[in-house]
């Protein structure tokens, strides 16, 4: 017979550790604050070792927490796993994918039909975010995360992409389009949500671009990057652009490309929980994005990014 501790303690106990805080533990089970203490400290108790180090409001994991926590969250990730086996068929059948806003809207959205056509039975729900959310404490199967593209365990490259300046045609006139054309507009640009990434800017971009050097431009800024892509397509201004979030205006005519350079970006991972056996309809979200990836590498490679 398995000599355990209470349940509620060492859900209490993972929760917090995972956390590293009390009060989001408390949250994400629904009780106070005062509970998931109380819980902690009779596992503590029980075993005759100290498992946080506590300072106000922070707390941290001891030597003895440490030990215990990985195989506590191995164990919970197992126990969800047997229980997915057995679950209804309307859980099953559902995948919940996070990303950020722009990547939702302008690579997703234009392709997700696709995925509803080849599997009509599957639900998908999206998670638009620019945080870096816990996975597992939001109810996410996997997440589609943008940065430097080594990351960590659990993680695959499925695009990279580079920024070129883009402007609506209709403020294009016929012929190459030059930046200098844009004079009378400002250069849009938006603020990234990660200051350590080391973004494109207008201003490396005009140093290696053709363009007359009498006078400045203008920046208009934005808080977002979809709403900065939203005033490009208006026509307010031409705007430095990731070449996978543009394509679609690219392909559609209504985007054209400003003659400059190609600016080396960063790359879109699949980040997945290595722990959980995934759900048939996540494997087949998961074949399918990686699907749609590489068909449109190999169309971008192919295609030239100008009208």
């Amino acid at each position: 017979m398995r000599k355990l501790p209470p349940l509620n303690s060492l859900r209490a106990f993972e929760a917090a550790a995972r956390h590293e805080s009390f009060t989001a533990a408390a949250n994400e089970l629904c009780v106070t604050v005062t509970a998931v203490s109380h819980q902690v400290r009779q596992l503590e108790e029980l075993i005759g070792r100290k498992l946080f180090e506590r300072s106000g409001r922070a707390v941290a994991l001891t030597t003895a927490g440490g030990e215990i926590y990985p195989l506590l969250r191995d164990g919970f990730d197992k126990l969800a796993t047997a229980f997915s086996h057995v679950a209804s068929a309307s859980e099953s059948d559902r995948v919940s994918v996070s990303m950020t806003r722009a990547f939702a809207e302008r690579w997703l959205m234009p392709r997700l039909e696709r995925f509803a056509r080849a599997f009509p039975n599957v639900t998908v729900n999206i998670h638009a975010s620019e945080d870096v959310i816990d996975l597992r404490a939001e109810g996410i199967d996997l997440a589609v995360r943008y940065g430097p593209p080594h990351g960590g365990i659990g993680q695959t490259v499925l695009l990279e992409d580079h920024y070129i300046a883009v402007a609506a045609s209709a403020i294009c006139g016929s012929g190459a389009v030059q930046i200098d054309q844009f004079r009378n507009k400002p250069l849009l640009a938006y603020k990234w949500k990660n200051p350590a990434f080391s973004c494109p800017t207008w201003t490396s971009w005009i140093v290696e671009a053709p363009h007359s050097h009498d006078g400045d431009f203008k920046i208009s800024w934005f808080s977002e990057e979809t709403l900065a892509m939203h005033a490009a397509e208006r026509g307010l201004g031409p705007l430095l652009s990731s070449n996978v979030l543009i394509d679609e205006g690219i392909k559609s005519g209504t985007m054209r490309r400003i003659e400059g350079p190609t600016m080396p970006g960063y790359a879109y991972r699949i980040v997945e929980l290595a722990t959980i056996a995934r759900m048939k309809s996540v494997r087949q979200f998961v074949e399918w994005l990686r699907q749609e990836a590489s068909d449109f590498a190999s169309e971008a490679t192919s295609r030239p990014m100008a009208a």
